[in-house]
């Protein structure tokens, strides 16, 4: 069977008729559905308690009609009673009110349904009226109360006044704690507190604990969130505390914190501030600070540097460390106690490697130039005592030509050609040292200077204290 094409537009005519025709069946539909459960919704949901032995269609309206009568909003609406049946007519100022009105009737005892005919008018006077009456009873209401505000207030700016100034007595939270940040630490404590019992004691005067209690909630959940947003802060306030109290290092000391290396500054509630030896700023975060191996090179004065130099597999290792220790030991930067010391660090084809060690005082010698100066003396001292230091070696190979004998590979070590002994012994390494601030090893104070500098605005925050036992 062949099913015929049906046109819509044919049959609708245009487009907002058909539309129309849409919103007609829809509302067929579903309009019973919408009837039903607004009925529904004014079935009674209470009993209100009638008078015994009373003619039940008079009591329902006498008593629907008295309530009614004791709402301004109601004194329009007539009340019909037939069969239990309750009928509504008149007018209202909106829905609400209506609704209302429908809810009031269903409670009554006896009513089996109601019938809303009740008109909204929606009058503008009638809806501006309840809520101009409702703001003139609170104005009247925070009138009435503004004494009592007034003494809460008073309590209040009271508590937290004293609060505040005991907060702000710097020498008793001196007393109480030696630690100059912790200190501040319990005034901030102390003044907060003061705050919540100032409020507290205004809200119990007031008769709101209910929403001291709320409001306490609402802080906890805020708090938590922002605990949460700020972690990382809050790790490293936390930290500086912690470091304020342990005080691992003083201002102006070297030291190297995981691979950060400089000169401390100063310690804020954030960072630790170190002076780089390239002279650059650089902040740590206190929580990478709390948690980094330190380590402090002004602790100890005393510091020792090494060094490798190598001779010829041929030469007496022995005889050059004896040589080198001799020449470093006639260095005044290098101490006599302890004192230097050579060991045979590996041997190799055509090489023998001696690790040099001596100890310098940081406070009179700087340590790189210390170093450099010693290696330079060891140096000189193997070479001036006929000791060769080794020389790369290349081994060299060429191909066979047709006609032509190989060529055997003798290359060896180049040779080393020896100066002629004039007789006279080369100067020792201390004399070869000129008056030269290039070769002096006094320590370089450029950094310690800026660091002075830093150090000496008083304004900048700094949790170090020179009088607390370091770490």
């Amino acid at each position: 069977m062949r099913i015929p094409k049906i046109n819509l537009p044919k049959y609708l005519g245009t487009a907002w008729l058909g539309r129309r025709l849409l919103l007609v069946v829809a509302l067929t539909v579903f309009a019973p559905s919408l009837v039903l459960a607004q009925q529904q919704e004014a079935e009674p949901a209470g009993a209100i308690t009638l008078e015994p032995a009373a003619d039940s269609d008079a009591l329902i309206t006498q008593r629907i009609s008295g309530i009614f009568s004791q709402i301004p909003q109601f004194d329009s609406l007539q009340v019909n009673v037939t069969s239990g049946v309750v009928a509504l007519s008149g007018e209202t100022a909106n829905e609400a009110q209506a609704q209302r009105a429908l809810k009031l009737a269903s409670r009554v005892e006896g009513a089996i349904a109601v019938d809303d005919s009740i008109v909204r008018t929606l009058d503008l006077q009638d809806n501006l009226d309840p809520l101009w009456d409702s703001l003139q009873n609170t104005l009247r209401g925070w009138i009435r109360a503004l004494p009592l505000f007034l003494v809460a207030f008073s309590i209040f700016a009271l508590v937290a006044f004293a609060g505040h100034r005991l907060a702000s007595h710097a020498p008793l939270w001196s007393r109480v704690t030696k630690n100059p940040f912790l200190a501040e630490l319990a005034g901030h404590a102390v003044r907060l507190i003061t705050i919540l019992l100032g409020l507290l004691l205004a809200l119990n005067i007031l008769g709101a604990t209910a929403l001291m209690g709320t409001l306490l909630g609402g802080a906890g959940v805020l708090g938590l969130a922002i605990s949460f947003a700020v972690k990382d802060s809050m790790e490293n306030y936390i930290s500086s505390i912690m470091l304020s109290i342990r005080q691992p290092f003083r201002a102006q000391e070297h030291v190297i914190i995981n691979d950060y290396e400089g000169v401390v500054v100063r310690l804020t509630s954030r960072s630790t501030v170190l002076m780089t030896l390239d002279g650059n700023h650089l902040r740590i975060p206190n929580a990478t600070v709390f948690k980094a191996v330190i380590l402090n090179y002004s602790r100890n004065p005393q510091r020792r540097f090494d060094f490798v130099l190598g001779v010829d597999a041929e030469d007496d290792p022995a005889l050059a460390i004896q040589t080198g220790l001799t020449a470093m030991q006639q260095l005044v930067w290098v101490l006599d106690d302890p004192e230097p010391s050579g060991i045979i660090e590996s041997v190799g084809d055509s090489n023998i490697l001696i690790k040099f060690t001596a100890w310098i005082d940081q406070r009179e010698s700087d340590f790189g130039k210390a170093r450099s100066l010693s290696i330079r003396a060891a140096k000189n001292a193997l070479e001036s005592q006929g000791f060769t230091l080794p020389e790369p070696i290349y081994r060299l190979r060429f191909d066979q030509t047709p006609g032509t004998q190989a060529a055997e590979d003798t290359s060896k070590r180049p040779e080393r050609t020896q100066e002629p002994n004039t007789g006279s012994a080369k100067p020792s390494p201390t004399s070869e040292l000129p008056a030269d601030e290039v070769l002096n090893v006094r320590p370089d104070t450029h950094i310690t200077r800026q660091v002075r500098e830093e150090r000496n605005d008083a304004a900048a925050e700094d949790l170090l204290d020179d009088t607390r036992p370091i770490e």
